[in-house]
């Protein structure tokens, strides 16, 4: 067995590290050379440990040749000794969502898998992610301006998904497949998509012109941004306990506690009082989170801040409230009426 193929046993098998090894584990295996190598080692892994290990391969149907690579991806799983293995079928509606093709591809494909893990009774499913992917990801997202959570993009263990090989490089996992064929997607090498453009134009200038060292140092930036957002998130959470308290169809807080805060915590738990009073997350932008912050940090008498799905937020004397548009105007105008009394 070569070094590259123990590099990602190791590494496999220290994802799957307390978790029981009677547990059934899931391969998400597209039958790319990724993939394909992660599902060799958990093949490796399983005649060691006999941990039951199946795999799912999905077919996005995008290709005409799509049906024809699942069947080979599948055969190679049984072959290596993976079982049961699936094929499953999704529909990719394209143009769905503002997140284009590749977006609409990942929904599906996902769903798929969270699916057929809880009908085999799986505790995890395996995805193929390398330290490239997420060096990739980083740059895509530093390119939309994102915060410390999405720079933190992807994680190790996230809830029911694992990435064992986050800290090995592409070159290292294809290494791996020996002499195994693995297909590659055409979509891959489509200038059209925003990761292609990144994974053969961006990133290449970017070790052209820092070294070698550029991929790691971003893959190693994403695991200390993904910590420090834990630890806010934390603290957020801790004090939307403490401060939020229920009112009529809402939330409430003391505007000046809250301006105590640092506003990284502020923002966040602005962000998770929004969502709490009925606005969905995905809708929630940088934009709305900063207007209502400004009820607080850059308070001078302005009006309510409307938020999507029909929500409100809005400040009288010390005290900042989200709730239903309606009902946040309703008592927005009594206190208003009561004001002169007192």
């Amino acid at each position: 067995m070569t070094e590259e193929r123990l590099a990602v046993r190791r590494a496999l098998r220290a994802s799957l590290a307390g978790l029981d090894v009677n547990a059934p584990v899931l391969i998400a295996c597209s039958g790319g050379a990724d993939s394909l190598a992660l599902a060799l080692a958990a093949a490796d892994e399983r005649r060691s440990t006999h941990r039951p290990t199946c795999a799912v391969v999905v077919d996005h149907g995008l290709q005409d040749d799509s049906a024809e690579v699942a069947r080979v991806a599948a055969d190679v799983c049984l072959r290596a000794g993976l079982e049961p293995v699936e094929i499953v079928r999704v529909e990719v509606v394209r143009g769905a969502g503002s997140g284009g093709l590749e977006s609409a591809a990942r929904d599906a494909r996902r769903s798929a898998l969270v699916a057929a893990a809880q009908r085999m009774k799986c505790a995890a499913i395996l995805l193929a992610h390398t330290r490239d992917d997420q060096a990739e990801t980083v740059l895509l997202r530093l390119a939309r301006g994102s915060g410390a959570r999405s720079l933190g993009a992807m994680a190790p263990v996230d809830g029911l998904w694992r990435r064992p090989l986050l800290d090995l490089p592409r070159s290292v996992v294809r290494a791996s497949l020996g002499g195994e064929l693995a297909w590659d997607d055409p979509h891959n090498a489509d200038p059209g998509f925003a990761r292609v453009r990144v994974r053969r134009t961006a990133l290449p200038a970017l070790v052209d012109a820092l070294g070698p060292d550029v991929v790691d140092g971003l893959a190693r930036s994403a695991r200390l941004l993904h910590d420090d957002a834990d630890a806010l998130d934390d603290l957020a959470d801790n004090a939307l306990a403490h401060l939020l308290i229920e009112v009529v169809d809402g939330l409430a807080v003391d505007a000046k506690a809250l301006a105590s805060l640092p506003r990284a915590v502020r923002t966040r738990l602005l962000r998770q009082a929004a969502v709490r009073v009925g606005v969905p997350p995905g809708d929630l932008t940088l934009t709305h989170v900063d207007r209502v912050e400004a009820l607080v940090s850059d308070w001078h008498g302005q009006g309510a801040v409307d938020l999507p799905a029909n929500v409100g937020a809005w400040r009288a004397y010390d005290r900042l409230t989200l709730g239903r548009v309606d009902s946040v105007r309703e008592r927005r105008d009594r206190t208003a009426q009561r004001a002169p009394e007192e």
